[in-house]
């Protein structure tokens, strides 16, 4: 009955935690004088006061394990209190209050620099026995731990004390009491206080444990004796992170039957882990140190960029690792691996039969690596973690490894690299748990990687484990580093390695002497000497450089697309996917355009962009070609022209057509379209790596303008551009960037054409600029198919979404294909008799043929470029050779003159034009921003764009 009791006033909304300090208040007035508070109170505290038993639950719940201390004075009225029982209340209080401060606040003290260079100036006082006066009865008394949530034996306060410090304030620090979820906060609490610091690893463990930490030493040294004072970014003084990994590994394999493991790391120690964890051949990396590599593709990358994937077998299961490749731009592989892993996990659910909501089921384990000052600094960190729990991105949690060295590059004053105490504070935006951990506790870091995989495997959610260590050496090998950091590399230069401390603890206990340390360290050199892989309980079976390595080279693009499909079939896909369930009410706007779509679908009306665009899905998913569409408004489309996504008006849920009218058949693609966070940088890189890894698939990013593709420039230049010349890599990812000089200002008209156009060679990358749906509806078809991939940017419309003359029929559709670049259309041009060749791409081409069929101006052709990288030479060359009589040749854009495709294309047409003929430039001036911020003054512009090149004679 009192727990019922007890439960709904901890449930009252004037009982929560919002009104702590409140209700605290209240207590201490009650204690001082009982009179002074309203009866409902007094009924409750003298009811918790006789029921000592359970007080403190109430409290706990009250104030979720936070108390108010007593004053040495405040003794409650006798009237209320019998014989001994407010001393005893009081006691019990105070033990609970101390065991909420230390869960709380026990990291702060815990010992966890390696060097012993933090200096905690600030000693917390509420985890100090000697401030809370208990009382001389109590000193010796044993208290039942139950009564405080903890699964022990009845405890003295001396021995409650030492299990405190033993559990919050020794090697590992815990950060939990942030969480709002209690279920995890209650699990978490659990899991460290059921141990208390004991971790309990048997003989065998702890002698592989230091065989993987003379594994991590003994290349670090290897190299550094073999190719002294060249860059290897020693992992020395983090060594702890080897043996991590390895245990990860295995207990995630055996524990949680993880199969595949995808990890992203930064320079430091990246050499010792494609040696000790993935088993790349110490061969190959000398040979790279010695410059004896050659990479049989495009630029390669230096030996600490570049990605390893390899099978292993642990146990007798196969897992795969892939440690993916990563430029010096840090953290920007954190949510490429979020990608990787969403592409797996969506194709193995996709294989099963679970829906893509059971996570549950996921065998798929993303780790990411980050540097203790990058992860603190960087705004990439914030927006991948602000998409770890959102739909389109969620990975069922990432491990989060921080190796703390305490040093950016030069920097280690805590005051200039970041304004929070712990470079992991960060993490605590999305409520993740937070381990920190001291390297030179073996046994404490294992067990901290024990607890952050079942944290995971259960919660699904993201988890961080700070390893607390430092950098023996500079930030490269041939930095001296005393330079800026005197006091702390004084401290280094005495420090004993992790193997020596490991060492002496196993010669200690007994469990290996010094002879056998010697043996294992001399036979891991020995397999170096002889350049074999070191791996030795888990034999690789497979080991591969590249996560593709087919077609690597291959530029001819044989595609597998067919357009050789009849009219009726077409007309049948389109109306299925348009003829939406009368039990679903659309808005009145949406119902008019799919209203309009069905009539395109019966041959009633031309097609226009959207309808066409969806179209082109429908085939593709009819076609078992999965689809994933994502940007910020990518559902409904910026500019209310795809409805890809419909909201019921009566009850505001989705409904998807083209998820919807294939749903039964497996042997159908699936669609996934995702409204992403507000966000460009994070959402492009994931995508890049969903679209690098995913399987007979169309993966299309769509920025909310085309000009906001800049702030993903990282991902652009590092990855989408170079990924397949630096590291062999292959993507066929489609950018959809909205483009078109309407008046709407500088950051809403440019894509940037001409960024994209600096970062074209060597077939990298195709740069398409549609100018009819029919246009669309094929390259996407042709991108999804293609056998070598390429990553494609489309430069798409705006105003033209809509436009009247931007239309097709459907025999376009059914018997056209995408064309590099078009001729002149309309009859009347005769082309023997034009004396004037315009050249352009995108939008301005219908302003120009508005303009000059209003003025009658037969004599000027009119030449759209719609693919501008690989440019289509010989195609434009042909075309404008039936154009014998020509004597001006314009190029025509929108765009400032140094903006735009003109610095690139002029080389181009200088060489098809006769050598003879001047090439005309007709376009805005050039220009620091993109666009004018006035319509009036843009209208004026374009007008003067066009005149000027229909009457350029």
């Amino acid at each position: 009955m009192y727990n019922n009791t007890l439960k709904n006033w901890s449930d009252s909304s004037y009982l929560s935690k919002n009104n702590q300090s409140y209700i605290e208040q209240i207590y201490k007035d009650f204690l001082k004088n009982p009179d002074s508070v309203d009866s409902s109170w007094i009924k409750i505290f003298k009811q918790l006061f006789i029921e000592k038993k359970y007080e403190h639950k109430f409290f706990d719940n009250l104030t979720n394990n936070t108390y108010v201390q007593l004053e040495n004075n405040t003794t409650p009225n006798e009237s209320y209190i019998e014989n001994d029982t407010y001393y005893s209340n009081i006691t019990y209080i105070q033990i609970t209050q101390l065991i909420s401060y230390f869960r709380t606040y026990g990291h702060q003290h815990s010992t966890l620099d390696p060097l012993k260079l933090w200096n905690h100036k600030s000693k917390n006082h509420l985890l100090n026995l000697k401030n809370y006066n208990f009382s001389s009865k109590n000193v010796h008394k044993k208290f039942d731990m139950n009564l405080f949530g903890i699964n022990k034996e009845s405890m003295t306060l001396s021995e409650i004390y030492q299990f405190l410090k033993k559990t919050y304030c020794d090697s590992i620090g815990i950060e939990y009491m942030h969480i709002l979820d209690i279920n995890i906060m209650l699990w978490i609490q659990n899991n460290f206080e059921s141990t208390a610091g004991i971790f309990n690893f048997n003989s065998d463990e702890k002698k592989q444990f230091l065989k993987e930490i003379i594994a991590a030493e003994g290349i670090e040294r290897y190299l550094g004796i073999k190719f002294p004072g060249v860059k290897r970014f020693s992992l020395e003084g983090g060594d702890a992170l080897i043996p991590m990994l390895k245990e990860v590994i295995r207990y995630s394999v055996c524990h949680h039957n993880i199969k595949e493991i995808f990890l992203g790391m930064a320079h430091r120690g990246r050499l010792n882990v494609l040696i000790n964890i993935l088993g790349k051949n110490p061969q190959d990396l000398f040979n790279e140190f010695s410059d004896k590599h050659q990479t049989t593709f495009g630029s390669g990358d230096v030996k600490y960029h570049q990605g390893f994937y390899s099978d292993i077998t642990v146990n007798k299961q196969t897992v795969h690792l892939s440690l993916l490749c990563n430029p010096s731009h840090l953290e920007i592989v954190s949510p490429v691996v979020m990608g990787c892993a969403r592409a797996r996990i969506d194709q193995l659910l996709k294989k099963s039969t679970y829906d893509n909501n059971k996570k549950e089921h996921n065998t798929v384990l993303p780790i990411s690596i980050h540097g203790d000052a990058a992860i603190s600094a960087q705004g990439i960190v914030q927006e991948t973690f602000n998409m770890s729990k959102a739909d389109a991105y969620d990975v069922g949690g990432t491990i989060h490894i921080i190796i703390n060295n305490q040093v950016g590059f030069t920097t280690s004053n805590i005051h200039d690299i970041r304004s929070t105490q712990y470079c992991t504070d960060i993490a605590k935006m999305i409520q993740a748990p937070i381990f920190h951990v001291n390297a030179d506790n073996v046994d404490a870091v294992i067990y901290v990687t024990r607890i952050a995989l079942n944290f995971r495997n259960t919660f699904k959610r993201d988890v961080v484990i700070d390893l607390v260590c430092y950098r023996r050496h500079g930030h490269n090998e041939a930095d001296e580093p005393s330079v800026t950091q005197p006091l702390m590399y004084k401290k280094i230069r005495n420090h004993p390695t992790l193997l020596n401390i490991y060492s002496n603890i196993l010669n200690k206990n007994g469990i290996l002497n010094i002879n056998d340390t010697s043996n294992i360290i001399n036979a891991y050199r020995e397999k170096l000497d002889k350049k074999c892989c070191i791996l030795q309980k888990w034999q690789p079976i497979h080991i591969r450089n590249s996560l593709h390595t087919n077609n690597l080279n291959n530029n001819n693009k044989t595609t597998l697309y067919s357009n050789k499909m009849d009219s009726q079939y077409l007309k049948k896909l389109a109306y299925r996917i348009n003829d939406i369930p009368s039990s679903i009410t659309m808005h009145s706007r949406v119902e008019k355009i799919y209203h309009e779509r069905i009539e395109m679908a019966l041959g009633n009306r031309l097609f226009d962009w959207g309808a066409a665009e969806i179209l082109a899905y429908a085939t593709l998913l009819d076609q078992g070609i999965s689809i994933r569409l994502s940007g910020e408004d990518a559902g409904r489309g910026t500019f209310f022209h795809r409805h890809a996504v419909i909201y019921d008006q009566n009850n505001g849920a989705k409904f998807i057509p083209l998820a919807y009218f294939n749903k039964k058949s497996d042997e159908k693609g699936s669609f996934y379209v995702w409204d992403s966070v507000l966000s460009e940088e994070s959402t492009l890189a994931f995508e890049y790596g969903y679209a690098s890894l995913s399987n007979n698939m169309l993966v299309i990013w769509e920025a909310q303008f085309g000009d906001f593709s800049n702030g993903a420039q990282i991902v652009i230049d590092q990855f989408i551009s170079s990924s397949e010349q630096k590291w062999g890599q292959l993507c066929g990812l489609v950018m959809l960037l909205p483009h078109g000089y309407e008046g709407q200002g500088p950051e809403h008209s440019s894509s940037r054409i001409e960024r994209f156009l600096q970062l074209c060679a060597e077939y990298n990358i195709h740069i398409c600029v549609p100018s009819t749906p029919d246009q669309l509806y094929h390259i996407l078809c042709q991108q999804a198919t293609y056998t070598v991939k390429k990553p494609l940017i489309i430069i798409s419309p705006k105003s033209l979404l809509r436009h009247p003359m931007v239309t097709t029929s459907l025999e376009n559709l059914v018997h056209g294909s995408f064309k590099t670049v078009f001729n002149e259309i309309d009859d009347n041009i005769i082309p023997h008799q034009t004396n004037h060749i315009i050249m352009c791409t995108g939008k301005i081409y219908y302003d120009l043929l508005n303009q000059r069929r209003k003025n009658k101006q037969y004599n000027i052709a009119i030449i759209r470029i719609e693919q501008l990288y690989p440019f289509p030479a010989e195609n434009t060359r042909t075309i404008l050779d039936s154009y014998s009589n020509a004597k001006h040749f314009t190029w025509c854009q929108e765009e400032p003159k140094n903006q735009g495709a003109w610095n690139y294309i002029q080389h181009y047409l200088h060489s098809i034009i006769p050598s003879h003929i001047t090439l005309n430039y007709v376009g805005r001036p050039d220009s620091a921003a993109p666009a004018v911020g006035f319509f009036s003054v843009h209208q004026q512009q374009q007008k003067k764009i066009i005149d000027d090149a229909l009457n350029l004679n």
